[in-house]
């Protein structure tokens, strides 16, 4: 069997694996060491590549970034923040129709630009805002929907954790894929706003109204929320401005939230033990599916796959436009089955190449950065669509009253919201890349 026939032969193999269950890290690390070793007949030549892939993964400077956005995440939802946030655009929003929804909106969108997972904003969310959204009358299956919709800002708005994946899965800047990222994500969340909007104009009774807050106590809210943009600034601003690199800038934004939290009380040692514990749980999950990822991606290097691939699809004469569209379909359909992170790591190293040769009148460095928020967007998509949506399960395991088929129901509206950006953002590219410098 020739390498490139044992390239192509490990995707279903793979492929069966996680489908039988088996942690996407392991499946990926099993068909990886599996071809290498048939590649390399078992010699010492493989043992010395075991070793050196292990080394060279984990002695990655790039990804130190990656639990220092974790801390931050962790610090700014034990210390109390994602209540401030809230509160804040409950104020300014809650007594329209629709209001205390479009605040958790809002609020998810606040919190994550200090949070970088969409998980994480998703569940810290629902604590804050579920009951609020049902003490003013709002039906179940509508706050779950608006709820787990709002948690996929965690991913989209810088910081994210996958965008810094994605960076270094393809040598891109990651300052300036958090730039690129920016203005699809306030689309994102305005469009989820508008949603509300219609959905409560079609029904009625699935919203209440609350009491119009005070103007000074309006203000006096949104003075609590200082803290999460001036980490925002700090981190985001700094990176761009060229103050620190992304990785000091991680470590900046994380000791800077655990200074706000320990000034403002909400810092005890027994939340400060739970942040490291909680961070390094999420840190090694990550680091054991990058390091599965990078044995299957050393394996399908060295089989030639990407490039055969790349060089069929260029061969055929296929329009980009069609190539990309398949991509992005492919992307929505198994991010219902998959997590973004695995999505990503699997795929990119796969599909970049392909895209990588086509011509859709951008730069090479505009071109990555393009498609890695187009990818972003619509693996964060297949986070809120049916029937296996990971923010979907997380909002239903926190709100065990509401049938998940209401959830199902309501979700739709939102996910539709996502599918016209994604068209919108495909059509023209330049809304994406405005903000980046030529």
């Amino acid at each position: 069997m020739s390498m490139l026939e044992l390239g192509y032969l490990s995707f279903p193999i793979l492929l069966v694996m996680i489908f039988l269950r088996a942690p996407i890290g392991l499946a990926m690390m099993i068909c990886g060491i599996g071809g290498l070793y048939f590649s390399m007949g078992g010699s010492a030549m493989f043992m010395a590549k075991l070793k050196s892939e292990t080394y060279s993964t984990f002695g990655s400077y790039s990804l130190s970034i990656i639990p220092m956005f974790l801390l931050m995440g962790q610090f700014a939802t034990l210390s109390g923040m994602s209540s401030s946030l809230f509160r804040a655009a409950e104020s300014w929003l809650g007594h329209r129709r629709g209001g205390v929804a479009m605040a958790a909106v809002g609020a998810c969108a606040g919190f994550g630009a200090i949070c970088g997972s969409s998980l994480a904003t998703a569940a810290t969310m629902s604590r804050v805002a579920l009951p609020e959204l049902r003490r003013y009358g709002y039906s179940g299956g509508f706050s779950t929907a608006t709820l787990a919709a709002g948690g996929t800002l965690g991913i989209l708005i810088p910081p994210s954790v996958i965008l810094v994946i994605y960076a270094i899965l393809t040598e891109q800047n990651i300052a300036k894929l958090f730039l690129a990222a920016f203005i699809p994500g306030v689309l994102a969340a305005i469009g989820y706003i508008i949603t509300i909007s219609l959905y409560v104009r079609l029904y009625p009774e699935a919203a209440g109204t609350r009491e119009r807050v005070p103007y000074p106590e309006r203000v006096r809210a949104l003075l609590d929320v200082w803290p999460v943009l001036l980490v925002f600034v700090l981190v985001v601003g700094g990176i761009y401005l060229g103050w620190f690199t992304p990785t000091e800038g991680a470590a900046v934004g994380a000791a800077g939230t655990g200074l706000i939290a320990l000034v403002s009380g909400n810092l005890s040692w027994k939340v400060f033990a739970d942040s490291i514990l909680s961070t390094a749980m999420s840190t090694a999950m990550i680091f054991f599916i990058v390091l599965g990822a990078s044995f299957y991606n050393s394996f399908l290097a060295l089989s030639q796959v990407p490039q055969e691939l790349s060089s069929f699809v260029v061969s055929q004469g296929f329009s980009p436009w069609t190539v990309l569209t398949l991509i992005l379909v492919f992307y929505l359909v198994f991010g219902c089955l998959m997590d973004s992170l695995s999505m990503i790591l699997l795929t990119i190293p796969i599909f970049f190449p392909v895209i990588s040769v086509l011509d859709f009148g951008l730069s090479p460095e505009h071109l990555a950065i393009w498609f890695g928020i187009l990818v972003l967007i619509v693996v964060e998509v297949g986070l809120i669509t049916p029937p296996v949506g990971m923010n979907l399960f997380i909002i239903n395991a926190m709100d065990r009253e509401t049938p998940i088929s209401q959830t199902y129901k309501s979700v739709m509206f939102f996910v539709g919201s996502d599918i016209v950006r994604v068209v919108l953002l495909v059509l023209f590219p330049a809304i994406t890349l405005f903000l980046l410098p030529n």
